[in-house]
């Protein structure tokens, strides 16, 4: 039996008026994902535990098998080990985003306009973080450069106390509000305020201005925590694991589960990414050892936080015919059992994460149930009356389908 998740990031929302009040999930023409809506077990997940930010890290982390309460940390440190960075115990980690802040004078009068500086290239990220860390490293402080507007800095020797926001969650309002707070804010917004001028003449922004991009005008901190230690997949479930995803917080969810980690050409975490070749990947770790593969799609989540309707709608589109459609017809002549949901709603009215349980189906090829009259959405999940409460028990229930 090989078993696949194909978690579509964001992927749940609120009804949309210019949808004529339906959602994404409803008003998107994805016949394969319906197909296993109406042959397999649906229901609702609740993947945010009481006392947690709804966001990618938990959310991921429960889906996986993880229960938050016992091994979250924070979101940096499971990206900076897909980074390869080496972080000691004492070190913390934060996520460093390249933004788009409006043009006051005084930085606390700013608007956050862009939290992905435009889904910044990652060469052009790559030459505007080292332009940073040339100027702000220091022996106690390291920035690295990741991927497009995702970006690390390590603390060594980090002290708690902080309180940091992410930038996702304040799209189109003054930062004023938003900015570090707490012990040691001091340091952390000096970095962001210096940044500016660091990055304010850089040529790779006067180019991006040129051609009427948004430039990285700023950093932004946020998503701090230590190393995080997670259980072996491998001693959890007897099974033998790979992830692909084009975001370093799944692949560093992975690399700390013993998972082998794929990169697909082309996987860029947005809505042009390589469906087809997400598909083409996990068949062939599939067909070459591999007993699960964790498939993550970043593009309507993306979507969600920057307010795209039409994108939303085209990323669950293109999920399902790019993606579960190839992948599908490659599993035909073996035994899976596919398990299919968003990991929280990123609801394109309010443009940030939010933590109303979401849909999932569990399609097993030799076990089919269901009505043939369902559809996978949020109001045909709602009314099977099936909710998992704990979001890491999903993971038991659907290797056990």
């Amino acid at each position: 039996m090989k078993y696949i998740v194909l978690l579509g990031d964001g992927m749940a929302d609120y009804p949309v008026p210019s949808l004529g009040g339906k959602t994404p999930l409803e008003a998107a023409y994805k016949p394969n994902m319906d197909l296993l809506a109406s042959h397999g077990e649906m229901g609702l997940v609740n993947t945010i535990p009481d006392g947690f930010e709804p966001g990618s890290d938990i959310a991921n982390l429960s889906v996986f098998g993880y229960a938050p309460e016992v091994y979250y940390t924070g979101r940096s440190p499971l990206e900076a080990v897909s980074m390869g960075i080496a972080m000691e115990d004492t070190d913390m980690a934060f996520r460093c985003n390249l933004v788009t802040l409006s043009a006051e004078e005084k930085y606390e009068d700013k608007t956050m306009l862009d939290y992905s500086a435009g889904e910044i290239t990652t060469p052009e990220a790559h030459e505007l973080m080292m332009a940073v860390a040339g100027k702000l490293n220091s022996e106690d402080f390291s920035f690295y450069p990741g991927i497009s507007y995702r970006h690390c800095l390590i603390w060594k020797n980090g002290k708690n106390g902080l309180t940091l926001t992410p930038p996702h969650d304040i799209s189109g309002k003054k930062i004023v509000s938003w900015l570090p707070q707490g012990e040691n804010s001091d340091v952390f917004l000096s970095f962001m305020k210096k940044s500016e001028e660091i990055l304010k003449n850089h040529p790779v922004n006067l180019k991006r201005i040129d051609q009427g991009l948004n430039p990285a005008t700023s950093i932004w901190l946020w998503g701090h925590g230590r190393k995080p230690q997670l259980s072996s997949f491998h001693e959890k479930y007897k099974l033998t694991g790979s992830v692909i995803s084009a975001v370093d917080l799944i692949r560093g969810i992975g690399i700390l589960a013993g998972m082998k980690v794929i990169h697909v050409e082309g996987a860029t975490g947005n809505l042009h990414t390589n469906y087809a070749g997400k598909a083409q990947a996990a068949l062939d770790a599939l067909n070459n050892g591999s007993d699960f593969v964790y498939i993550h799609v970043e593009a309507p989540d993306e979507c969600g936080h920057q307010g795209l309707v039409d994108g939303k709608v085209q990323s669950i589109e293109r999920i399902d015919a790019e993606l579960l459609a190839p992948l599908l017809d490659g599993l035909q002549k073996q035994d899976f059992s596919l398990l299919l949901l968003p990991d929280h709603p990123t609801p394109l009215s309010i443009r940030t994460h939010s933590r109303e349980p979401v849909p999932y189906v569990i399609f097993n090829n030799n076990s089919q149930h269901g009505s043939l009259s369902l559809r996978f959405t949020e109001r045909a999940a709602e009314a099977t009356g099936i909710l998992i409460d704990k979001g890491h028990t999903l993971m038991d229930r659907f290797l056990s389908f």
